[in-house]
């Protein structure tokens, strides 16, 4: 059974071939172009360790504009006479737009460059957040402008996480990807943190408004912070010339996309990413609700920030561990953490609630040392659009099961269901990753490089 393998130093001679030998080419046949890496240029050092941290603090915000409405959901329900249905709708419209985005962001980000497309789409998704609530007051029927401003929320987001993959793998080395990756993934849980916490207090003190303000206007601020410092004021505009100068590392053929997702290990990768976004979208969006619901004199800011203080040293330790060890970060990820979403189903107390979520948040934070890193080792010529497949897809299963999760909470009057749906298709993911994912690059002919496999 293969499993996938993850080295920090990869300095074996047949992956030296890999890099250096003029031979590996990605084109149509009969053309000759150079190795995508030699028009590398990996970051400083120093420099990597300045944007590891900008990354972290702009994913952190990400999900601070991003978590806003499922912290303020309850508030909004009560004051716009939404049902559960309703309130599903409203925060599943999100991934829809999040499933558009997601490839044309990889595939720009592969050509102009990722931190063009992270700082103009953060510029813009800022600005909608700081914006929804004069949607939600001014307009006659909230449920449908809050479900539009949820929509063009997903499609500006969509494009952030293939971007930074694509950022990654064209300016950071291979033993140094886990670590960035984990790191700026703690973002997303750092972010929560802080709008659980900071949000559920501007919640109680100044109305739900106040959290959409902030979050927004902070998020803008970032943006115009990286064009200022670390762009030097260089414009970020993506023209027509520039994506059709873009390097020959994006630069495959239709016969090498088919050739690509034909091969089991990217089919393992997509589907197992599919699981555990759709899985962690859902726990996002509803676990608010779950504990008002089941806990309705629990403070907020308590279920709010702890599950997310303990998945950040988690997601930290799951780099660390990616970069020196085997990874098993999605044994970890799918399989234990379905046990203690199992074991919310009979929970009875709160704090027992707590815990149980807590370790589910912080073991689902290991997939950033699996897959996440695993696409750079199977396609780093296309890293960022086959990212993008893969987060369109697990948007996609986000939206249907964040919506299905509201029907069966109303048609079931329990949350048992939920969170038995979220362990079967953790299980599912868990499965066909131990099956079939590698570690191997497949995203240029085998013949013309050596691979090294390792099995068990």
């Amino acid at each position: 059974m293969a499993i996938l393998q993850k080295h920090g130093k990869i300095s074996g001679p047949d992956l030296v071939c890999l890099k250096e030998t003029p031979s590996d080419t990605i084109g149509d046949a009969g053309g000759h172009q150079k190795n995508w890496s030699e028009h590398n240029t990996n970051w400083p050092r120093p420099l990597a360790r300045v944007w590891t941290v900008v990354l972290l603090l702009g994913t952190c915000l990400l999900y601070c504009a991003r978590v806003a409405m499922p912290i303020c959901a309850v508030s909004m329900a009560e004051k716009f006479n939404w049902t559960k249905r309703e309130q599903g709708m409203v925060l599943g419209s999100f991934f829809w737009g999040y499933c558009f985005t997601q490839v044309l962001g990889g595939y720009v980000s592969d050509r102009v460059g990722g931190e063009k497309v992270l700082l103009l789409s953060a510029a813009a998704w800022g600005a909608m957040t700081a914006f929804t609530p004069v949607l939600a007051h001014f307009c006659s029927q909230p449920i449908f402008s809050m479900t539009l401003a949820r929509f063009l929320m997903g499609l500006l987001q969509g494009v952030h996480y293939p971007s930074l993959v694509s950022l990654c793998s064209q300016k950071v080395v291979e033993s140094e990807r886990g670590f960035l990756m984990s790191t700026v993934g703690s973002g997303s849980y750092l972010g929560t943190l802080v709008i659980g916490g900071a949000g559920s207090l501007m919640l109680d003190l100044y109305g739900w408004e106040s959290v959409f303000y902030v979050s927004g206007l902070l998020s803008v601020l970032w943006a115009y912070c990286i064009w200022k410092y670390l762009l030097r004021g260089e414009g970020p505009v993506i023209t027509l010339e520039s994506l059709g100068r873009g390097g020959p590392r994006s630069n495959l053929s239709r016969r090498h996309w088919l050739r690509l997702f034909k091969q089991p290990a990217v089919c393992a990768v997509i589907i197992t990413h599919l699981c555990t976004a759709s899985t962690f979208f859902t726990m996002l969006s509803w676990l608010p609700t779950y504990f008002k619901d089941t806990f309705p004199d629990a403070k907020g800011w308590v279920f709010n920030v702890i599950p997310w203080f303990v998945a950040i040293p988690s997601s930290l330790f799951s780099g660390c561990l990616s970069d020196h060890l085997i990874s098993r970060g999605n044994f970890f990820s799918m399989g234990v953490s379905s046990v203690f979403t199992l074991l919310l189903c009979g929970t009875t107390t709160f704090p027992t609630a707590v815990a149980f979520v807590s370790a589910t948040m912080g073991l689902t934070t290991f997939s950033h040392s699996g897959v996440s890193v695993n696409v750079q080792d199977l396609a780093p010529s296309c890293a960022g659009a086959l990212f993008g497949v893969m987060n369109t897809c697990g948007a996609f299963s986000g939206v249907l099961m964040v919506y299905f999760s509201g029907y069966l909470i109303e048609a079931t009057g329990s949350w048992a269901s939920v969170f038995t749906l979220i362990t079967v298709v953790n299980l599912v993911g868990l499965v066909t990753f131990l099956a079939f994912a590698e570690a191997r690059r497949v995203d240029m002919d085998s013949s013309k490089g050596h691979y090294h496999d390792i099995h068990i």
